[in-house]
Protein backbone atom coordinates (compact mmCIF):
# COMPACT_ATOMS: atom_id res chain seq x y z
CA UNK A 1 0.00 0.00 0.00
CA UNK A 2 1.71 3.22 -1.08
CA UNK A 3 0.55 5.07 2.35
CA UNK A 4 2.65 8.34 1.73
CA UNK A 5 0.20 8.57 -1.80
CA UNK A 6 -2.92 8.26 0.33
CA UNK A 7 -1.77 10.73 3.23
CA UNK A 8 -0.91 13.44 0.34
CA UNK A 9 -4.24 12.51 -1.74
CA UNK A 10 -6.08 13.26 2.04
CA UNK A 11 -4.28 16.39 2.53
CA UNK A 12 -4.39 17.76 -0.84
CA UNK A 13 -8.56 17.22 -0.09
CA UNK A 14 -8.58 19.19 3.34
CA UNK A 15 -6.16 21.98 1.48
CA UNK A 16 -8.44 22.67 -1.60
CA UNK A 17 -11.92 21.80 0.24
CA UNK A 18 -13.45 18.95 -1.87
CA UNK A 19 -12.76 15.70 -3.45
CA UNK A 20 -13.64 17.15 -6.80
CA UNK A 21 -11.24 19.76 -6.17
CA UNK A 22 -8.22 17.36 -5.06
CA UNK A 23 -8.65 15.64 -8.07
CA UNK A 24 -8.43 18.50 -10.52
CA UNK A 25 -5.57 19.29 -8.85
CA UNK A 26 -3.71 16.13 -8.96
CA UNK A 27 -5.08 15.27 -12.49
CA UNK A 28 -6.97 12.33 -11.46
CA UNK A 29 -10.69 11.17 -11.17
CA UNK A 30 -12.89 12.03 -7.70
CA UNK A 31 -13.50 8.26 -8.14
CA UNK A 32 -10.12 7.37 -7.64
CA UNK A 33 -9.54 10.30 -5.20
CA UNK A 34 -12.86 8.76 -3.35
CA UNK A 35 -10.99 5.41 -3.23
CA UNK A 36 -7.82 6.46 -2.14
CA UNK A 37 -10.07 8.06 0.96
CA UNK A 38 -12.07 5.06 1.96
CA UNK A 39 -8.47 2.94 1.56
CA UNK A 40 -6.66 5.44 4.28
CA UNK A 41 -9.92 5.49 6.42
CA UNK A 42 -9.55 0.97 5.98
CA UNK A 43 -5.92 1.37 7.07
CA UNK A 44 -6.70 3.50 9.84
CA UNK A 45 -9.98 1.88 11.18
CA UNK A 46 -11.83 5.43 11.81
CA UNK A 47 -13.35 7.51 9.15
CA UNK A 48 -11.76 10.93 8.52
CA UNK A 49 -14.40 12.64 6.62
CA UNK A 50 -17.94 12.84 7.16
CA UNK A 51 -19.20 13.28 3.33
CA UNK A 52 -22.48 13.87 2.33
CA UNK A 53 -23.86 14.73 -1.37
CA UNK A 54 -23.81 18.42 -0.69
CA UNK A 55 -21.10 18.52 1.80
CA UNK A 56 -17.83 17.17 3.22
CA UNK A 57 -15.72 18.18 6.56
CA UNK A 58 -13.44 16.75 8.72
CA UNK A 59 -14.25 14.45 11.59
CA UNK A 60 -13.14 15.12 15.10
CA UNK A 61 -10.41 12.18 14.64
CA UNK A 62 -9.50 13.20 10.90
CA UNK A 63 -8.92 16.53 12.57
CA UNK A 64 -6.34 15.32 14.60
CA UNK A 65 -4.63 13.43 11.96
CA UNK A 66 -4.41 15.98 9.46
CA UNK A 67 -2.51 18.06 12.43
CA UNK A 68 0.27 15.46 12.97
CA UNK A 69 0.48 14.41 8.59
CA UNK A 70 0.15 17.68 6.65
CA UNK A 71 4.23 17.84 7.40
CA UNK A 72 4.99 15.01 5.71
CA UNK A 73 5.27 15.88 1.74
CA UNK A 74 7.10 18.70 2.80
CA UNK A 75 9.46 16.90 4.93
CA UNK A 76 9.73 14.28 2.09
CA UNK A 77 10.51 16.83 -0.33
CA UNK A 78 13.27 18.88 1.83
CA UNK A 79 14.88 15.35 2.85
CA UNK A 80 15.34 14.38 -1.24
CA UNK A 81 16.82 17.63 -1.92
CA UNK A 82 19.19 17.20 0.84
CA UNK A 83 19.79 13.68 -0.20
CA UNK A 84 20.78 14.73 -3.46
CA UNK A 85 21.80 18.09 -3.55
CA UNK A 86 25.77 16.97 -4.14
CA UNK A 87 24.66 14.04 -6.10
CA UNK A 88 23.33 14.37 -10.42
CA UNK A 89 21.18 12.09 -10.87
CA UNK A 90 22.26 8.88 -12.44
CA UNK A 91 21.06 5.58 -13.52
CA UNK A 92 18.56 4.23 -16.28
CA UNK A 93 14.95 6.02 -16.84
CA UNK A 94 12.62 4.08 -18.93
CA UNK A 95 9.86 6.62 -20.83
CA UNK A 96 7.03 5.89 -22.88
CA UNK A 97 5.42 8.04 -24.91
CA UNK A 98 2.89 8.62 -27.53
CA UNK A 99 3.98 7.97 -30.68
CA UNK A 100 3.64 11.53 -32.87
CA UNK A 101 4.69 13.57 -29.79
CA UNK A 102 7.54 11.39 -28.88
CA UNK A 103 8.71 11.74 -33.04
CA UNK A 104 7.94 15.32 -33.19
CA UNK A 105 8.47 16.86 -30.16
CA UNK A 106 10.37 14.21 -27.49
CA UNK A 107 13.08 12.80 -29.41
CA UNK A 108 14.82 16.61 -30.60
CA UNK A 109 15.03 17.33 -27.18
CA UNK A 110 16.72 14.53 -25.73
CA UNK A 111 20.18 15.49 -26.84
CA UNK A 112 19.90 18.52 -24.89
CA UNK A 113 18.79 16.79 -22.26
CA UNK A 114 21.71 14.04 -22.41
CA UNK A 115 23.70 16.90 -22.11
CA UNK A 116 22.63 18.27 -18.75
CA UNK A 117 22.24 14.58 -17.58
CA UNK A 118 25.14 12.19 -18.93
CA UNK A 119 24.58 10.12 -16.35
CA UNK A 120 21.03 9.16 -16.71
CA UNK A 121 20.94 6.15 -19.10
CA UNK A 122 17.45 6.72 -21.19
CA UNK A 123 15.38 4.10 -22.74
CA UNK A 124 12.19 5.38 -24.62
CA UNK A 125 9.14 3.57 -25.91
CA UNK A 126 7.04 5.35 -28.86
CA UNK A 127 3.82 3.43 -28.40
CA UNK A 128 0.06 4.94 -28.42
CA UNK A 129 -0.76 1.54 -26.82
CA UNK A 130 -1.75 1.45 -23.13
CA UNK A 131 1.67 0.54 -20.91
CA UNK A 132 1.93 -1.12 -17.50
CA UNK A 133 4.48 1.10 -15.82
CA UNK A 134 5.39 -1.80 -13.41
CA UNK A 135 4.98 -5.17 -15.63
CA UNK A 136 6.95 -3.21 -18.34
CA UNK A 137 9.36 -1.09 -16.29
CA UNK A 138 8.43 2.34 -17.09
CA UNK A 139 9.61 5.57 -14.98
CA UNK A 140 7.48 7.94 -16.95
CA UNK A 141 4.71 8.28 -19.21
CA UNK A 142 3.96 11.06 -21.59
CA UNK A 143 0.10 10.69 -22.01
CA UNK A 144 -2.75 12.94 -23.39
CA UNK A 145 -5.60 13.83 -21.25
CA UNK A 146 -8.10 11.36 -22.56
CA UNK A 147 -5.25 8.75 -22.06
CA UNK A 148 -5.01 9.28 -18.37
CA UNK A 149 -5.04 6.60 -16.06
CA UNK A 150 -6.87 6.98 -12.48
CA UNK A 151 -4.29 4.57 -11.13
CA UNK A 152 -1.29 6.84 -11.96
CA UNK A 153 -0.33 10.08 -10.73
CA UNK A 154 -0.23 12.52 -13.78
CA UNK A 155 1.38 16.03 -14.04
CA UNK A 156 0.45 18.36 -16.37
CA UNK A 157 3.41 19.37 -18.44
CA UNK A 158 2.07 21.25 -21.60
CA UNK A 159 -0.89 22.64 -23.54
CA UNK A 160 -0.57 22.33 -27.67
CA UNK A 161 -3.08 23.03 -30.09
CA UNK A 162 -5.22 20.90 -32.49
CA UNK A 163 -5.46 22.08 -35.75
CA UNK A 164 -8.50 21.06 -37.82
CA UNK A 165 -6.81 20.96 -41.76
CA UNK A 166 -7.46 19.84 -44.83
CA UNK A 167 -5.46 20.04 -48.52
CA UNK A 168 -6.66 22.95 -50.67
CA UNK A 169 -7.52 20.37 -53.42
CA UNK A 170 -9.69 18.72 -51.05
CA UNK A 171 -11.52 21.69 -50.14
CA UNK A 172 -11.75 22.72 -53.85
CA UNK A 173 -13.60 19.71 -54.88
CA UNK A 174 -15.89 19.33 -51.46
CA UNK A 175 -16.11 22.44 -50.04
CA UNK A 176 -14.84 24.44 -47.30
CA UNK A 177 -16.81 23.73 -43.90
CA UNK A 178 -18.31 26.77 -41.93
CA UNK A 179 -18.82 25.35 -38.81
CA UNK A 180 -17.84 22.40 -36.73
CA UNK A 181 -21.36 20.63 -37.04
CA UNK A 182 -20.71 20.88 -41.79
CA UNK A 183 -17.84 18.06 -40.55
CA UNK A 184 -20.59 15.41 -40.74
CA UNK A 185 -20.93 16.36 -44.64
CA UNK A 186 -17.35 15.71 -45.46
CA UNK A 187 -14.12 12.73 -45.39
CA UNK A 188 -12.80 12.53 -41.93
CA UNK A 189 -9.41 11.40 -41.32
CA UNK A 190 -9.94 9.46 -37.60
CA UNK A 191 -7.39 8.42 -35.36
CA UNK A 192 -8.56 5.03 -33.34
CA UNK A 193 -7.11 4.31 -30.02
CA UNK A 194 -5.29 0.89 -29.86
CA UNK A 195 -6.11 0.11 -26.95
CA UNK A 196 -9.71 0.21 -26.95
CA UNK A 197 -10.85 1.44 -30.53
CA UNK A 198 -12.49 4.73 -29.85
CA UNK A 199 -12.23 7.10 -32.32
CA UNK A 200 -10.56 10.45 -30.76
CA UNK A 201 -13.53 13.31 -30.73
CA UNK A 202 -13.16 16.33 -32.08
CA UNK A 203 -13.68 18.56 -29.72
CA UNK A 204 -14.51 22.19 -29.86
CA UNK A 205 -14.93 25.52 -27.83
CA UNK A 206 -17.78 28.18 -28.90
CA UNK A 207 -18.52 30.99 -26.75
CA UNK A 208 -16.74 29.31 -23.60
CA UNK A 209 -19.16 25.89 -24.38
CA UNK A 210 -17.23 22.64 -24.78
CA UNK A 211 -18.73 20.77 -27.60
CA UNK A 212 -17.44 17.67 -29.98
CA UNK A 213 -18.48 17.69 -33.72
CA UNK A 214 -20.14 15.24 -35.38
CA UNK A 215 -17.53 13.38 -38.05
CA UNK A 216 -17.54 11.24 -40.94
CA UNK A 217 -14.89 8.86 -40.48
CA UNK A 218 -13.81 8.18 -44.42
CA UNK A 219 -10.26 7.33 -43.18
CA UNK A 220 -9.78 5.68 -39.91
CA UNK A 221 -5.57 4.81 -38.54
CA UNK A 222 -4.17 4.15 -35.27
CA UNK A 223 -1.13 6.17 -36.66
CA UNK A 224 -0.99 10.44 -36.57
CA UNK A 225 1.26 10.56 -39.26
CA UNK A 226 -0.23 8.44 -41.65
CA UNK A 227 -3.63 10.44 -41.44
CA UNK A 228 -1.83 13.87 -41.80
CA UNK A 229 -0.40 12.66 -45.06
CA UNK A 230 -3.81 11.21 -46.13
CA UNK A 231 -5.11 15.18 -45.51
CA UNK A 232 -2.17 16.61 -47.41
CA UNK A 233 -3.17 14.46 -50.40
CA UNK A 234 -6.44 15.65 -50.61
CA UNK A 235 -7.96 12.57 -49.22
CA UNK A 236 -10.01 14.97 -46.44
CA UNK A 237 -10.56 16.56 -43.33
CA UNK A 238 -8.02 16.19 -40.22
CA UNK A 239 -7.67 16.90 -36.69
CA UNK A 240 -3.89 17.34 -35.73
CA UNK A 241 -1.63 18.25 -33.20
CA UNK A 242 0.24 21.51 -33.95
CA UNK A 243 3.30 20.06 -33.98
CA UNK A 244 2.06 17.56 -36.66
CA UNK A 245 0.28 19.74 -38.57
CA UNK A 246 2.29 23.02 -38.72
CA UNK A 247 5.30 21.81 -41.43
CA UNK A 248 2.94 21.15 -43.38
CA UNK A 249 0.84 24.20 -43.29
CA UNK A 250 4.36 25.47 -43.59
CA UNK A 251 4.68 24.14 -46.91
CA UNK A 252 1.34 24.88 -48.45
CA UNK A 253 0.04 21.41 -48.27
CA UNK A 254 -2.59 22.14 -45.84
CA UNK A 255 -4.82 24.87 -44.72
CA UNK A 256 -6.30 25.52 -41.62
CA UNK A 257 -10.29 25.65 -40.83
CA UNK A 258 -12.84 27.53 -38.41
CA UNK A 259 -9.65 30.44 -38.20
CA UNK A 260 -11.59 33.58 -37.43
CA UNK A 261 -10.15 35.41 -40.48
CA UNK A 262 -11.71 32.87 -42.80
CA UNK A 263 -14.18 34.38 -44.87
CA UNK A 264 -18.36 32.84 -43.76
CA UNK A 265 -16.37 30.98 -40.93
CA UNK A 266 -18.72 30.41 -37.84
CA UNK A 267 -15.26 30.64 -35.26
CA UNK A 268 -15.07 27.59 -33.08
CA UNK A 269 -11.46 26.88 -31.13
CA UNK A 270 -10.30 23.37 -31.25
CA UNK A 271 -10.22 22.11 -27.58
CA UNK A 272 -6.40 22.02 -27.13
CA UNK A 273 -3.93 18.48 -26.43
CA UNK A 274 -3.01 18.78 -22.73
CA UNK A 275 0.10 16.23 -21.88
CA UNK A 276 0.48 15.04 -18.94
CA UNK A 277 3.68 13.29 -17.21
CA UNK A 278 2.58 10.39 -15.39
CA UNK A 279 4.58 7.91 -12.66
CA UNK A 280 2.91 5.05 -11.31
CA UNK A 281 3.48 6.34 -7.13
CA UNK A 282 4.74 9.06 -5.24
CA UNK A 283 8.39 6.53 -4.40
CA UNK A 284 8.75 6.59 -8.21
CA UNK A 285 9.02 10.35 -8.48
CA UNK A 286 12.62 9.65 -8.06
CA UNK A 287 16.07 12.27 -8.69
CA UNK A 288 15.87 10.83 -12.17
CA UNK A 289 12.13 10.92 -13.05
CA UNK A 290 11.72 14.65 -11.67
CA UNK A 291 14.85 16.20 -13.55
CA UNK A 292 13.12 14.32 -16.54
CA UNK A 293 9.59 15.70 -16.16
CA UNK A 294 11.76 19.04 -15.42
CA UNK A 295 13.22 19.63 -17.96
CA UNK A 296 10.50 18.73 -20.64
CA UNK A 297 7.90 21.06 -18.99
CA UNK A 298 10.65 24.03 -19.53
CA UNK A 299 11.72 22.76 -22.74
CA UNK A 300 7.93 23.05 -23.72
CA UNK A 301 6.85 26.16 -22.15
CA UNK A 302 10.01 27.57 -23.71
CA UNK A 303 8.93 26.56 -27.03
CA UNK A 304 5.36 28.09 -26.10
CA UNK A 305 6.65 31.52 -25.15
CA UNK A 306 9.04 31.96 -27.94
CA UNK A 307 5.61 31.26 -30.32
CA UNK A 308 3.60 33.64 -28.21
CA UNK A 309 6.25 36.58 -28.99
CA UNK A 310 6.22 35.42 -32.69
CA UNK A 311 2.92 36.36 -32.52
CA UNK A 312 2.41 39.16 -30.86
CA UNK A 313 5.11 40.73 -32.98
Amino acid sequence: MDILGLINCFIRVVETGSIAAAARAQGVSAAAVSQSIARLETHLGVRVLSRTTRSMALTESGARYYARVRHIPGDIDLASQVATAEAQPHGALCVATTAAFGRHVLAPLMPGFKTAYPRIDLELISTDRAVDHRLEGVDVSIRIAAQLDERLIARRIASRPFLVCAARAYLDRAGVPLTPEDLKHHACAVFRYPTDGRFLPWGFVREGKRFDAPINPAFVCDDIDMLAQIAANGGGIARLASFVAQPLIDSGKLVTLFEPHNEGTVHAEPEPMELYACVAERSAMNARARAFIDYVEQALQSETDSCDTAVAR
